[in-house]
């Protein structure tokens, strides 16, 4: 299981390269924009495509460092066994499910986008638009890899008290 958390870290890595490339070139993109009243389509596109690689790939990560969205207004209250229980149920019957839904909605939307070899509509955009898309389905297998590292943690912790 440890594997899981590690592919998890290491892609939190790549996920801080892409958002401080990110970072560069939003200044570079409003310096062009702003002072020199130049733009580009693809590089605008680029900038979402790798804010969606960041959020896509942060998704497991989050969950691992349970830094998720909940709310805590009971949740802080409860024992450590309750909060386990919560967590081995969310698990269960929330994020699993959800995961497998978006992984199995996901795979014919990659699929066509692929098969049409879609690319942006707006002169100037960015081709191959399907690998872009292909981060849905792997980042939500990420998930479910991490929910179940999480849920056999959470569940022998659970046994033992």
């Amino acid at each position: 299981m440890n594997f899981i958390d590690a592919i998890t870290k290491y892609l939190s890595y790549v996920t801080a390269f892409i958002m401080a490339t990110l970072v560069v070139l939003v200044v570079y993109d409003a310096t062009l924009r702003y002072l020199f009243s130049e733009g580009s389509t693809a590089l605008q596109e680029l900038q979402w495509h790798f804010f969606d690689v960041v959020i896509l790939l942060s998704i497991a990560y989050t969950l691992k460092h349970n830094a998720h969205v909940r709310v805590d207004i009971f949740y802080d209250k409860f024992s450590r066994k309750k909060q386990l229980f919560v967590n081995i149920f969310a698990y269960l019957f929330f994020i699993l499910p959800f995961a497998f839904l978006i992984i199995y909605i996901s795979l014919g939307f990659v699929e066509m986008s692929f098969a049409q070899n879609e690319a942006s509509s707006d002169p100037g955009g960015l081709p191959y638009r399907w690998i872009i898309k292909s981060l849905i389905p792997l980042s939500f297998t990420l998930v479910v890899l991490q929910t179940l590292k999480e849920l056999v943690t959470d569940f022998r912790e659970w046994r033992s008290l």
